[in-house]
């Protein structure tokens, strides 16, 4: 009978010691996961090669664009973020504010910005059709995340 009480205790104590090592580790963690200390917003959809012709007429310009998702429920403050391509051109984010559960969406061509589209204002393409990477930085020069779509080859679209 002893035998018995001296294993359940030795068991509980092991219990109470894993315990309270998961209980240390968890926290290291969840910390190593917040690392960039902003919230998470990603690229979360791309159309790199705009419906029908590319004639450079301002409606297939705004067919091409990129998404981003904040998936947080706090509101993101973009301004200084900036959304880059291979090429180096850049949109540079001013005064935006990203609802949380929000997505906006980022049009090549000239429009007027609203809550949901924001528009780069220029008159060529911008995204290759057949490979190309968005980088996403935040206003520090941070990657915050990139999409890469294609093999690598046929860099230049136009």
């Amino acid at each position: 009978m002893s035998a018995s009480v001296s294993a359940r205790r030795i068991a509980a104590t092991v219990l109470a010691a894993g315990a309270v090592v998961s209980a240390v580790a968890l926290p290291a963690s969840a910390h190593d996961n917040d690392r960039h200390r902003h919230p998470r917003v990603e690229i979360s959809a791309v159309q790199a090669d705009s419906p029908g012709r590319d004639n450079r007429t301002n409606r297939s310009l705004n067919a091409e664009w990129v998404e981003l998702t904040n998936n947080t429920r706090r509101a993101v403050n973009l301004d200084g973020w900036t959304l880059r391509d291979e090429d180096g051109h850049r949109y540079r984010f001013d005064d935006v504010r990203l609802a949380g559960r929000a997505t906006v969406r980022i049009h090549t061509g000239i429009g007027r910005d609203t809550r949901t589209d924001l528009y780069q204002d220029r008159r060529n393409y911008v995204w290759d059709n057949r490979s190309d990477t968005a980088t996403l930085r935040d206003d520090r020069g941070r990657t915050v995340d990139t999409e890469t779509w294609g093999r690598g080859w046929g860099h230049h679209r136009r």
